[in-house]
């Protein structure tokens, strides 16, 4: 393959990836223009159309998505073999990429991160916040973070943390002007704060859990927002009840900023999981990272 193929390729497979010209041009470190020159000189060569443009978005033609299933595998084995050469340095150096809920930060990277970075001062750590169920493969994670080890069957799932219990909390003020709820069925008369999940755009149901009845409670409220740190910064406002990890919300119960009700209905969750494509060669910094981020328990 001549040098100016195997360019043509490479952008076009990171247009279709990224379904945008403008994220893939800065991917790539080119300009737009020149990204779309590029596919253009492609399709010409080949006679085909590749991509699906609109004012919106940029979608794969019935050819592309062929080429894409051709070419696709073979670039990832070149990018792994490029990973396992620098392997052989004296230290994992690297870019690791993470998408995870935003309560996780607080929970499992916040405690272990800094040493991990001094310990690996040629590795940088990219954190991006997304509650929903993120492609990694289709988004280039090296993994992404879930409670709950039930992930897709080609994925691996490393356990990152310990069990995670939730909790319903107000703040004092609240509780003046509402009583408190005795059974998760009273909720639906409190001013709750809702998440949207950002994957499929539905607002998340409350679960409870008491002896072997698990249940949820669509709960209802003036405020909806997509992160647990904002709501719980609501309800430490006063604005409702909310829903959160109760290793989040324990200092604030405990100076009296916040009060939990309903705890002999609130759940426990198995611990966070990082999972990743089982068919992925690690590079030695995403290994690394995996290596230092696995749980055990004391």
């Amino acid at each position: 393959m001549r040098r100016d193929e195997f360019t043509e390729m490479r952008a076009f497979l990171e247009v279709a990836r990224e379904r945008s010209f403008t994220r893939a041009a800065a991917k790539l470190g080119v300009t737009r223009s020149a990204l779309s020159h590029t596919i253009r000189a492609l399709e010409e060569r080949l006679g085909a159309r590749l991509l699906s443009r609109t004012t919106r978005d940029v979608a794969p033609t019935v050819a592309g998505e062929r080429l894409v299933e051709g070419i696709e595998p073979h670039f990832e084995s070149i990018a792994a073999e490029i990973s396992a050469i620098s392997a052989l340095r004296d230290k994992p150096s690297g870019h690791v990429r993470i998408v995870c809920p935003d309560d996780a930060i607080g929970l499992v990277f916040r405690p272990r991160l800094p040493a991990f970075l001094r310990d690996h001062p040629d590795i940088n750590v990219e954190l991006i916040v997304d509650n929903g169920f993120t492609n990694i493969v289709e988004r280039q994670f090296d993994a992404g973070v879930r409670l709950g080890e039930a992930i897709a069957r080609d994925m691996v799932a490393v356990r990152i943390g310990p069990d995670v219990r939730y909790a319903v909390v107000g703040s004092p003020d609240y509780f003046t002007r509402c009583s408190a709820p005795r059974r998760p069925q009273d909720l639906t008369d409190h001013n709750c704060i809702n998440l949207r999940l950002p994957t499929s755009g539905a607002i998340y149901a409350w679960e409870f859990k008491k002896d072997a009845h698990e249940f949820s409670v669509r709960v209802d409220g003036q405020l909806t927002l997509t992160d647990v740190g904002p709501a719980l910064d609501a309800a430490l406002d006063g604005v409702g009840l909310t829903y959160a990890p109760e290793e989040l919300v324990r200092p604030y119960v405990e100076s009296g900023q916040l009060q939990a009700v309903l705890a002999d209905w609130c759940p426990t969750f198995q611990g966070y999981h990082l999972y990743y494509p089982s068919r992925r060669n690690l590079s030695p910094a995403f290994g690394a990272f995996v290596a230092a981020f696995r749980y055990r328990s004391r």
